[in-house]
């Protein structure tokens, strides 16, 4: 018997979610939460095999209680089943350290499906939803495929973390020519923030989480 704990502010919510999973007759679900911090008291108390959680409840959210429980115990299996299915909210709960996401969109036995791969510490997202997945990550890698080989190595610098003057050193030019260049690859890739340019590096495999 798999044994689960449901994170959802919703009441109504979570009693169609229990009911769909202990009608599997797999599935236990022990306790349910309504916030990050009572989930996290919920799960030290418990200690179930899955835990379930949606992303948006009042105060933190599902991505913020993600890697708190894994610091309380890397074991544990985490799957997300939300509204929000759209490739970036599940690229961060994946980079977060869940194991699966569904959206609540999806038929039942979807559900029951992902908590059984989650539990045998196999990921799983919904078919429909891994090809928006590869899609949105077909459209990244054509953005960068714009940038010219050496703006790539400066766009591979920045992501790193590197300053505008470590940039300049490494390439053996200016720190005013790094400056222009890094707005016009900005321009040309839409992004407004370094870690916006960071986070589509590890996305597209340019550079790894560490920077290497």
């Amino acid at each position: 018997m798999i044994r689960v704990v449901l994170v959802d502010d919703h009441p109504a919510v979570s009693a169609g979610i229990a009911h769909v999973l202990e009608q599997a007759g797999t599935i236990r679900v022990l306790a349910e939460a309504v916030n990050v911090e009572e989930a996290l008291a919920v799960c030290q108390r418990e200690a179930p095999d899955v835990v379930i959680t949606d992303l948006a409840m009042p105060g933190d959210s599902g991505f913020e209680l993600i890697p708190r429980l894994l610091v309380r115990d890397p074991r544990c299996r985490i799957l997300v089943f939300s509204m929000r299915d759209g490739a970036l909210p599940i690229r961060r709960a994946l980079e977060a350290g869940a194991l699966g996401f569904v959206s609540k969109a999806s038929a039942p036995e979807w559900l029951v499906q992902a908590v059984h791969a989650v539990h045998a510490g196999r990921r799983f997202v919904h078919p429909d939803l891994a090809r928006d997945q590869a899609a949105a990550l077909d459209a990244d890698r054509a953005r960068l495929a714009q940038l010219t080989e050496r703006e790539f190595a400066l766009f591979r610098l920045l992501a790193q973390g590197h300053s505008i003057a470590a940039c300049a050193l490494q390439m053996q030019v200016s720190a005013k020519s790094v400056s222009n260049h890094q707005s016009h690859i900005r321009d040309k890739l839409g992004l407004a923030t370094s870690a916006a340019l960071a986070h589509l590096a590890i996305r597209c495999g340019a550079i790894t989480p560490s920077g290497d």
